[in-house]
């Protein structure tokens, strides 16, 4: 497509989603780009298959899309901590989640056990319990904290510095690898999403985290007629 070609067909989209959105007087550009890939006639990917011949009887509410995103995120968790491990075979570093626990307090003088347990998104039994593994090999040291006498604060040791700056350069085949086949646009649009997601989900996760999910699904702006779209 020649460049007029473009420049028109983009005048022409916001123009049709001025109309679809109420002609109002401002926008954001995040609501143009959003509309426009919502929008666009991208290729249809071929997904390998996971679900059996019945799934018809799950009767799903949402769109295609907005269903595989939430197996997606799993599945590409799963595949990252996958490579992860192979680079953690021959580590003092036994588990993905201590390699994140540790890279963590490389950037930290300190952090108190449940602000490292919180950052990581996990339960306060799963995280102390790879606290105390990682203490028990002396990659962390543990302090009593001066201003709160109930509080443990936790940093990193020199031998556990010494292993994640050994290991940093393998985890960066893994980045590379994780990315796959995306191009850098696409790579630069999943960060932007993904750190959009992982903004809005850390403020219910830090605020609302004892609230039932009827009740943070209640918290959410109503967008049940788009998603089923």
């Amino acid at each position: 497509m020649k460049k007029n070609e473009i420049l028109n067909t983009l005048i022409n989209s916001f123009f049709s989603f001025d109309a679809e959105k109420g002609n109002h007087d401002e926008y954001s550009m995040d609501e143009f780009i959003g509309y426009l890939n919502a929008k666009s006639e991208v290729q249809e990917l071929e997904i390998r298959k996971i679900s059996g011949e019945n799934k018809e009887l799950l009767n799903y509410e949402y769109s295609s899309a907005t269903r595989d995103i939430s197996i997606l995120i799993v599945m590409m968790n799963r595949y990252a901590k996958w490579y992860i491990k192979k680079v953690l075979k021959d580590s003092l570093l036994q588990t993905p989640d201590e390699f994140s626990f540790l890279i963590s307090l490389m950037t930290y003088d300190s952090l108190s056990k449940s602000e490292l347990i919180t950052k990581q998104i996990m339960e306060k039994t799963s995280g102390t319990e790879i606290i105390n593994r990682l203490v028990k090999r002396g990659m962390i040291f543990e302090t009593a904290d001066q201003n709160d006498k109930r509080s443990i604060r936790v940093s990193i040791t020199r031998s556990g510095r010494e292993e994640i700056l050994r290991i940093l350069p393998l985890m960066t085949n893994v980045t590379e690898i994780v990315v796959g086949n995306l191009g850098v646009e696409e790579i630069n649009t999943l960060s932007y999403l993904l750190k959009k997601l992982d903004y809005f989900h850390n403020n219910i996760y830090i605020k609302s985290r004892g609230n039932t999910l009827s009740d943070i699904l209640n918290e959410i702006p109503d967008r049940k007629n788009d998603l089923k779209k």
